[in-house]
């Protein structure tokens, strides 16, 4: 083989190598996304059909029911317009609590519940991701504004 050859061979093989780890970054990626969803885009079917996503709102009072064995957990997630029901097995956070905000990751069952995998709880009552904030924003209507330029509070001395 001329060296003209050799070369062309070799930034050819070079291309699909770079090609195959390319493919295999983005399918990895790919699987790994968990989409936002709100309650009321659940109840609407725009949540996505076996895939894991991420429903967030709050915690509806008096939903939390806790099982026997002390890790089975359902609650009711809202955004103020409609309500998803619940279902966790696991440790819930030190900040879980009724009327305070969570985002679950998990997927939808066929009885229309979702069973989360992992639940997340609002760190900080100031805070709500601008999302989360346009979302109940947009539930509630003109009736109430919740900012999201609250994200922006600065935290009380001595936390």
């Amino acid at each position: 083989m001329k060296s003209r050859h050799k070369k062309l061979a070799l930034i050819g093989g070079a291309l699909a190598i770079i090609g195959i780890i390319a493919a295999l970054v983005l399918n990895a990626l790919n699987s790994n996304i968990a989409l936002y969803i709100t309650p009321s885009e659940v109840a609407a079917g725009k949540a996505p059909q076996g895939k894991t996503f991420r429903i967030g709102g709050l915690v509806k009072e008096g939903s939390l029911q806790r099982q026997a064995d002390g890790v089975t957990i359902a609650f009711v997630i809202t955004d103020t317009a409609k309500d998803i029901s619940v279902h966790y097995k696991g440790i819930l956070p030190d900040l879980f609590k009724e009327g305070k905000g969570v985002v679950a990751q998990g997927k939808m069952t066929a009885e229309n519940q979702f069973t989360a995998s992992e639940v997340l709880a609002k760190h900080d009552e100031n805070y709500m991701p601008p999302e989360a904030a346009q979302a109940v924003n947009d539930a509630q209507g003109a009736n109430k504004h919740v900012s999201p330029s609250s994200a922006g509070t600065q935290p009380k001395a001595g936390y």
